[in-house]
C-alpha cells in the first residue's frame, strides 16, 4: 500500500505538467510574464533524530554531509508544489548514556545507513511576505508538508566489532512523510538563496538496523542552497498582489485628479469661448445657420436650409444599390479596431494608428460604404467628462478618416460613456476592455 502511494506522485506530476501545458495555450493578457517554474539544489546536514519525537534506538548520533535537489512549480503566491530528492549518510552510536541517564545495552555499537535516495512531493505555503506594500519582497518564510518514499541500506557494528549489512545489503523502501520550515532570501531577479529544515518521520524502525520500542524512526535534515528561477519574466512567488492592488488605487485617484484638472480647464475654456463667440452665433430666424453666414435671413419656421441657410431642394429619392459587407471587409476593421490606441485621457490618436485606418479609409472610398462609430470609456470620472471624450474619440477617428478621402456625410460618430460596457469596471483588465471606440460598416 505504501508503494502505491508512491506510484501516485509521477501522476501528480503528470498533472502539474499538462495543467501548465494547457494554460500555456491561453494568451498571455499582462505585460510581464510572471515564471512559475523552478529548480533547486542544496547541501546540509543529515542527523538520525528529531525534536519532535522520543529517545532514538543508538544514544549519540553524529551529522553526516546529505545533498538534494527538487523542482517546483508555484501555482499562487503563496502556494506551490515541489518534488525533493536527498541523498547522503546517517550515522550513531552507543558511546555514552541517554540524558535519562539509562545505557543502551543491545549489544550493537553503532550504525550507518546509506540514503540511497528519497523522493517527496511537498506542498508549500508562504507564510507571508515581510514587507505588504512592496511589489517584490527580498525574503519570505515557509512551512511545508507532503509524503514520499525513501530507499536505504543500513549497516551495524557490534560491540566485538563485527559489521555486517541490515536486511542482507538489499535496499528497504520506506514511506517517509516530511515536515519543514525555511526561509527563502532574493538574491537576483533569477536566483534565490534557500535555507531549511525538514524533518521526516519514517514508517517503520529500520532506518538504524536496529528494532527497538515501539517508536518508529526520524531523521533530520538541515540544509542551505540556491534555487533558479526558469524563463525570462520574473518570479510568481515575490509577486505581491497586495502591494499591486495599492499602487492601482494610488495610480487611479492620480488619474481621476488628472481628469478633473483638464475637465475643469476645458469647462474655462468654453466659457471664455461662449462669451467672445456670442455675437458670431446669433441666429435671428432659427435655422441653425448664423446671421453672418447666413444669406437668406428671415427663413419661415420649420423650413429645411443648406449651408448657406436658404432653403434646401430636395432632390428625388435615389435608389440604392444593396450593400453587401465580406469577411474580408470586416477584418480590415477588426484590425483597426484592434490597434486603435489614442493618448492618456485625451482624443489624440496615436501614429501606430494610422496604418490600419488608412485601409478602413480606403475601404469606404473604394466601395461606399457607410460606418458608425460608437466610443465607450469605463466609469472612470464623471459621466459628463465620459461623455464629452467618448464623442471626442469617436469625431477624432470620423476626422482622421475623412482626410484620408473618406465621405463625411456616411460617417456618423456617436459617444456612449460608460453607458454600454462589455467587462466589469471592478478590474484594471476590464476597464482596458471597456475603453474602445467600436465600428460598424453597413
Amino acid at each position: 500500500m505504501k508503494q502505491n502511494l508512491f506510484k501516485c506522485l509521477p501522476v501528480a506530476v503528470a498533472a502539474i505538467l499538462i495543467g501548465n501545458s494547457a494554460q500555456a495555450q491561453e494568451p498571455v493578457k499582462s505585460s510581464a510574464t510572471l515564471n512559475t517554474w523552478s529548480i533547486g539544489v542544496n547541501a546540509g546536514v543529515l542527523t538520525p533524530i528529531s525534536p519532535l519525537g522520543g529517545e532514538n534506538d543508538f544514544s549519540k548520533h553524529s551529522s553526516s554531509l546529505g545533498y538534494g535537489l527538487y523542482i517546483k512549480k508555484q501555482f499562487t503566491p503563496y502556494f506551490s508544489l515541489r518534488l525533493d530528492g536527498v541523498r547522503g549518510k546517517l550515522k550513531g552510536d552507543n558511546s555514552e548514556a541517554y540524558k535519562s541517564g539509562a545505557v543502551n545495552n543491545n549489544g550493537i555499537k553503532s550504525f550507518e545507513t546509506n540514503l540511497t535516495w528519497s523522493g517527496s512531493l511537498n506542498a508549500v505555503v508562504n507564510l507571508f511576505n515581510i514587507d505588504m506594500f512592496q511589489k517584490e519582497n527580498a525574503l519570505q518564510l515557509y512551512a511545508s508538508g507532503g509524503a514520499g518514499l525513501a530507499g536505504y541500506k543500513p549497516k551495524v557494528t557490534s560491540n566485538a566489532g563485527t559489521t555486517v549489512d541490515y536486511a542482507g545489503g538489499k535496499t528497504i523502501k520506506e514511506l517517509i512523510i516530511p515536515v519543514g520550515i525555511g526561509a527563502k532570501f532574493r538574491v537576483s531577479e533569477k536566483i534565490n538563496f534557500d535555507l531549511g529544515w525538514t524533518v521526516n518521520f519514517v514508517d517503520g524502525d529500520n532506518l538504524d538496523g536496529v528494532r527497538q520500542g515501539r517508536a518508529n524512526d526520524k531523521y533530520n535534515y538541515a540544509y542551505a542552497g540556491l534555487e533558479f528561477s526558469l524563463g525570462s519574466g520574473k518570479q510568481l512567488a515575490w509577486h505581491n498582489p497586495v502591494a499591486l492592488t495599492y499602487e492601482e488605487a494610488l495610480s487611479a485617484k492620480q488619474t481621476a485628479n488628472a481628469l478633473k484638472g483638464d475637465l475643469d480647464a476645458a469647462k474655462a475654456d468654453n466659457a471664455r469661448l461662449r462669451s467672445e463667440m456670442a455675437d458670431l452665433l446669433k441666429d435671428s430666424d432659427g435655422d441653425g445657420v448664423a446671421d453672418k453666414l447666413d444669406k437668406c435671413p428671415n427663413t419661415p419656421s420649420g423650413t429645411v436650409v443648406d449651408g448657406s441657410g436658404c432653403p434646401l431642394v430636395v432632390p428625388a429619392p435615389v435608389i440604392k444599390e444593396k450593400v453587401i459587407v465580406t469577411e474580408a471587409d470586416r477584418k480590415i476593421v477588426n484590425e483597426a479596431i484592434k490597434n486603435l490606441e489614442f493618448d492618456l485621457g485625451k482624443a489624440t490618436i496615436r501614429a501606430k494608428s494610422y496604418p490600419t485606418l488608412n485601409r478602413v479609409a480606403a475601404l469606404l472610398v473604394e466601395k461606399n460604404f457607410s460606418l458608425k462609430l460608437a466610443g465607450h470609456t469605463d466609469n472612470t470620472g464623471s459621466m459628463a467628462l465620459n461623455l464629452r471624450l467618448s464623442k471626442d474619440r469617436a469625431e477624432s477617428v470620423k476626422a482622421y478618416l475623412v482626410s484620408q478621402g473618406a465621405n463625411p456625410s456616411r460617417i456618423e460618430a456617436t459617444g456612449y460613456g460608460p453607458n454600454q460596457p462589455i467587462a466589469t469596471n471592478k478590474t484594471a483588465a476590464g476597464r482596458q476592455k471597456n475603453r474602445r471606440v467600436e465600428f460598424t460598416l453597413y
